[in-house]
């Protein structure tokens, strides 16, 4: 019996990656329908089949909606206000032309807290690209890095919808883990970045341009200052780390730290962010309330998407529970003595190099797992959530839409890219996994 529920549920994973990479089905209906095929021949009756993939929807997007919603409506603020770029100009007058890379990192690094991987890229490359005319550099000193700070933060760091999903299916403490991942994140996006990239300035020379973006970024004067930019960004991070350290705080009465951490809850953190962002990066900008209004609109059809992908995984997840698949290779993991942690990390990496979606190898690997750590002892889910991610890094290549998004803002060629993105997100997974494996160790 074991040996057929472990089929099923291969032949189920097997479906996901089909559906996605091979049907082109949406990531939801993949996740739907594997559900559906291990429920059924897992043997749950029907009623049960419903109420399972109901009580893992529900499950796990429960307190995700809002969070989800908010971070993405934040994001669209810092970008169309151009606080973005502030933050960047900021970078590149600090460390000045010689340590141009440096500054795109920590600018990429910054503006993906809040902000998608995609729209981080469009904020960033039109100052590349003017960087590069002006300096004649090669233009992977100056984009990788910057690309390096997105892709880390989008992997590893909450409010992004990977790390949010894996904490709701793993149900791990937020604040701990996006203290947990800025620490590992900052030293994997530092090799990944800056170093990679100029090891590999002098190894790669690319043969075109980029032609889909012309320099014609904001005039100075039109921005925000950088103080409200650092802070606009900045703010929910801090409210959620003072949330999470408020029950530590016993210098304050009680009353005092609980309203600290009511103001840390990742909602209100995000919340109040936003309505920062609506004064100071819209209405002070000269932004109408119609403006707003339109672009808070705009954000709600990626996140409709994100959403889909991560409730159905969560019911993939609770399928999982339920047929008793999850106690089987629990079971098994633990007569081969496989931590977790490594089994996230290989899961994770196994389904996005099939699949090519961060969010559906992070999903689908943390529904996997979850079932598996419900027994087990001493086990740290925080940690579980950046292996989960760090897995879903590795090896970017042509059925990724970052790949060919990638290659055609830098104007390289399938080859240039993969020498080149294809090693910088791999070099990310495995630091970030590093990182993983040695904080368990002291924490």
């Amino acid at each position: 019996m074991d040996a057929y529920l472990l089929i099923i549920a291969l032949l189920s994973i097997v479906i996901v990656i089909l559906g996605v990479s091979l049907l082109k089905w949406h990531a939801f209906i993949s996740l739907t329908v594997a559900s559906l095929f291990l429920a059924i021949f897992s043997g749950l009756s029907f009623e049960k089949i419903v109420s399972a993939y109901e009580t893992g929807v529900g499950g796990v997007l429960g307190h995700l909606v809002g969070i989800l919603a908010l971070g993405t409506i934040l994001g669209k603020m810092l970008s169309e206000s151009g606080a973005g770029l502030r933050i960047a100009n900021f970078f590149v007058n600090v460390f000045g032309e010689k340590k141009l890379p440096w500054a795109m990192f920590f600018s990429g690094f910054i503006i993906g807290i809040p902000v998608f991987f995609e729209v981080g890229i469009l904020i960033l490359l039109p100052l590349v690209i003017s960087i590069q005319k002006a300096t004649k550099k090669n233009i992977l000193l100056i984009a990788l890095p910057g690309i390096a700070g997105l892709s880390i933060v989008h992997g590893l760091v909450p409010p992004h919808p990977g790390a949010i999903a894996a904490i709701g299916i793993f149900d791990a403490n937020l604040g701990t883990v996006l203290l947990y991942s800025l620490i590992i994140a900052l030293p994997a996006g530092i090799i990944g970045g800056p170093l990679f990239a100029k090891w590999i300035d002098k190894r790669v020379f690319p043969k075109g341009e980029s032609t889909l973006i012309t320099a014609e970024p904001l005039a100075d004067d039109k921005l925000p200052s950088t103080g409200v930019s650092f802070f606009a960004i900045l703010l929910p991070v801090i409210l959620m780390i003072i949330g999470t350290a408020a029950p530590y705080m016993t210098i304050f009465p009680e009353g005092v730290r609980n309203v600290l951490a009511f103001l840390g809850s990742p909602l209100l953190a995000l919340l109040i962010a936003v309505f920062f962002a609506f004064y100071f990066l819209g209405i002070r900008q000269g932004m109408n309330k119609d403006s707003i209004k339109k672009f808070t609109e705009d954000c709600f059809l990626p996140v409709g998407s994100i959403l889909l992908i991560i409730g159905a995984g969560g019911a993939f997840k609770q399928v999982l529970i339920d047929s008793g698949v999850g106690t089987t290779i629990g079971t098994m993991s633990e007569s081969l003595s496989l931590s977790p942690l490594v089994l996230a990390f290989m899961i994770a990496g196994l389904i996005r190099i099939a699949t090519g979606s961060a969010t559906v190898a992070l999903t689908t690997a943390a529904g996997i797992v979850s079932p598996i750590i419900a027994g087990m002892s001493g086990v740290n889910v925080e940690l579980l959530v950046i292996a989960t991610g760090a897995g879903s890094l590795m090896f970017s290549h042509v059925n990724d839409a970052g790949f060919w998004m990638v290659k055609e803002y830098l104007g390289l060629t399938v080859e240039e890219t993969f020498k080149t993105w294809t090693v910088l997100e791999t070099i990310l997974s495995f630091v970030a996994f590093a990182g993983v494996l040695i904080l368990d160790l002291i924490v």
